[in-house]
């Protein structure tokens, strides 16, 4: 449960990738924010973020610092999770053509790097019901996508009709890098999901 008085928690798993801008948003969303290298700092936390980088250099760290049966039990625990490109590849329980470690929690089939190599990123607005008229600018980098979601997956936004941002539960996943733009939008919504779930 949540004390009124307190600001929420955010963990942003700080082994590779764009933690410092996940944290930007979230302590200019009011929250504390705290850097995540080892299992005994996700004690104390609200929600964790999962951010960007190279997936299968992430799992290796995480194994070996022991951060996947800690984050597994938050899991367990309903800890809300949101997963950036890399992260939702972790979070993901099938990745095609790959056996890498992961958390596989998610029930999503995933591509890492479906929209290509460095070379082929880019940027575009999308479009998602829940935030209105208004799109939101989304930045690509070695993106995977998603194949298939169980029905129990929520799909919030797709490009050319694959789902880029979707959530289930307790986790969000987005194919794309919000933390690379000024759009608090996604963020904001994660910190409802959390409301939420700790009511």
């Amino acid at each position: 449960m949540l004390e009124a008085d307190k600001p929420i928690r955010i963990g942003v798993l700080a082994m590779q990738g764009a933690f410092i801008e996940h944290c930007r948003i979230m302590e200019q969303l009011g929250c504390a924010c705290t850097q995540v290298r080892k299992p005994e700092e996700l004690e104390g936390l609200d929600g964790l973020i999962i951010p960007g980088g190279e997936s299968t250099t992430i799992g290796k760290l995480m194994d070996k610092y022991h951060l996947f049966e800690a984050v597994r039990q938050k899991l367990d625990a309903r800890m809300p999770v949101y997963g950036t490109c890399a992260g939702l590849i972790l979070l993901a329980k099938d990745i095609v053509g790959s056996d890498q470690p992961r958390l596989g929690y998610m029930d999503i089939k995933v591509h890492r790097n479906g929209y290509g190599r460095q070379i082929d990123s880019f940027e575009i607005d999308l479009q998602a019901p829940m935030f209105g008229d208004t799109p939101f600018r989304a930045v690509f980098i070695r993106a995977p996508f998603i194949e298939e979601a169980d029905a129990r997956v929520e799909i919030l936004a797709e490009l050319d009709g694959r789902p880029v941002l979707a959530r289930q539960e307790n986790m969000l996943v987005s194919s794309f890098h919000p933390e690379l733009t000024e759009d608090t939008r996604i963020h904001a919504y994660f910190l409802e999901m959390i409301r939420s779930i700790s009511r």
